[in-house]
């Protein structure tokens, strides 16, 4: 149970046995007056006693249940709040447009070495396949030097494709792709159609400014002033 629900759970408890308490001391208190109505009604060695002490008796009664009821009904001033500055407000950034601005960075890496961006928009249908395949070697040299430059980048399985592996009982869930007859319990074994990849580490450069209202741009416009 967390303190703030521990707390609250106390105040009920508190305020249940407060109104316990007013309970009995209001029956208590009708008890006295019912007595100081009619004291005549005691023995004739009370009778005496009672007159004098009744009073007294009365009264503090009647005070007690007054500060029973006065806590009761009292409630504990709400903490204050406290407003932070404008300029904490604008330096906080919410997680999902960090996480969104990181990912646009990192493509902006990948069209500033490979064009990649240039070249995943460009409506290549009406170019021939050379011209599709020079560009792809500009693309694939760029990008491959942007993804080992950022990128620890390992195979999961060294054994070449088409290999006969056996894939161990507790493995990542991530590290494999089962596909054909799955049955029985592991391990399995099969043929390696790919050897899969995984990222050992990663060095991607940190966002020195960020838009608070937009995303980072991929990449800028480039204008020649004559």
């Amino acid at each position: 149970m967390s303190f703030e629900r521990f707390r609250e759970a106390l105040k009920k408890e508190v305020r249940k046995a407060m109104r316990s308490l007013s309970v009995i001391l209001a029956l208590i208190l009708l008890a006295l007056a019912g007595l100081a109505l009619a004291p005549d009604t005691l023995p004739a060695p009370y009778a005496d006693q009672a007159r004098a002490l009744l009073p007294t008796a009365i009264a503090g009664m009647a005070l007690l249940l007054l500060i029973a009821l006065v806590a009761e009904r009292l409630k504990p001033p709400a903490p204050a709040r406290t407003t932070p500055e404008p300029a904490q407000l604008l330096a906080t950034k919410p997680a999902e447009a960090k996480a969104d601005a990181e990912v646009v960075n990192l493509l902006s890496i990948f069209q500033e070495k490979g064009r990649l961006v240039d070249f995943l928009m460009d409506d290549i249908a009406g170019y021939s396949d050379a011209q599709v395949g020079a560009a792809g070697r500009v693309l694939h040299q760029g990008c491959r030097a942007a993804l080992l430059e950022h990128f620890g980048i390992a195979p999961i399985r060294s054994e070449g494709e088409g290999s006969k592996i056996t894939v161990p009982p507790q493995h990542a869930a991530d590290d494999y792709r089962l596909v054909g007859k799955i049955s029985g319990e592991p391990p399995f074994t099969g043929t390696l159609i790919h050897h899969g990849w995984r990222a050992e580490w990663v060095k991607l450069p940190r966002l020195v400014t960020t838009h608070v209202d937009r995303l980072p741009v991929i990449a800028p416009a480039e204008v020649e002033v004559r």
